[in-house]
């Protein structure tokens, strides 16, 4: 019989972004309140319908730029000061995850350094970042300080659980972390990301021990800076090892 397209059923693809920053020493993730149904006044991740004409790379890398000013960083290009790591994630598609209709959503994660506060754009009615742990725990300071304690729209607190823990696992045996960090850094900023990342403390000199003599992973740009204060710290700029060996393993808690 000839091919009829008609007779599958339609759906929609979406792209979500579950966008990570290190903001005040603690993990945050970027969150919009939704201004249109469904879930009308509900926080959600940014994301949003892929247009017809549109690879979901490019609708990931446009979604990102509308809601953060921040392009995806080509890793075979020198890192532009607006860039961020971007990477896919995972593809969510229960059938009733979208009252609209059949959604399949293709979720992404972006890894960026401090960014700034951000600005609500398209459907949402406003944007925050907030610390990952209150977004995906209603009873803690998240659900407090909003006047709408209910959980994430859709299946985002899934989406956002996936992501932070991709983030968690691939800081141990990648470079991932340094994508958290300004062009150059100093090991103590660097070991605050993976405290902040993982949630716990590090011990100082375990750590700088570690990251030096991993080779590959950092090097020395023959700067200093002492904006953390004290004593000029030694200035570093990522390396070339996308593998760390031996990995930086995740403390148990």
């Amino acid at each position: 019989m000839p091919y009829d397209p008609s007779a599958f059923p339609a759906f929609a693809v979406t792209v979500d972004l579950v966008v990570l920053t290190v903001r005040r020493h603690s993990l945050c993730a970027l969150a919009v309140r939704r201004g249109e149904p469904p879930f009308k006044g509900r926080w959600a991740l940014p994301g949003g319908f892929v247009r017809p004409d549109e690879d979901l790379a490019v609708a990931a890398a446009r979604e990102l730029a509308e809601e953060t000013g921040l392009l995806a960083h080509d890793p075979t290009l020198p890192v532009p000061p607006n860039a961020a790591h971007l990477e896919q994630l995972a593809t969510y598609g229960d059938p009733k995850r979208d009252p609209r209709m059949r959604v399949v959503s293709v979720a992404h994660l972006a890894l960026a350094p401090d960014l700034p506060a951000p600005r609500a754009g398209g459907d949402a009615h406003s944007v925050r970042w907030a610390p990952v742990e209150s977004l995906l725990d209603q009873e803690g300071a998240f659900g407090r300080d909003s006047d709408l304690a209910a959980p994430l729209a859709f299946d985002h607190a899934r989406i956002l659980a996936d992501g932070v823990e991709r983030a968690r696992s691939k800081i141990e045996y990648s470079s991932l972390a340094t994508a958290f960090c300004p062009q150059e850094f100093t090991v103590g900023e660097l070991r605050r990301v993976y405290e902040a990342v993982w949630g716990v403390a590090l011990d100082p000199r375990n750590f700088h021990r570690k990251v030096t003599g991993t080779p590959g992973f950092l090097v020395p740009t023959g700067g200093t800076t002492t904006r953390q204060g004290g004593r000029p710290a030694q200035l570093f700029r990522a390396g070339g090892a996308t593998v760390l060996n031996p990995p930086m393993l995740r403390p148990e808690v």
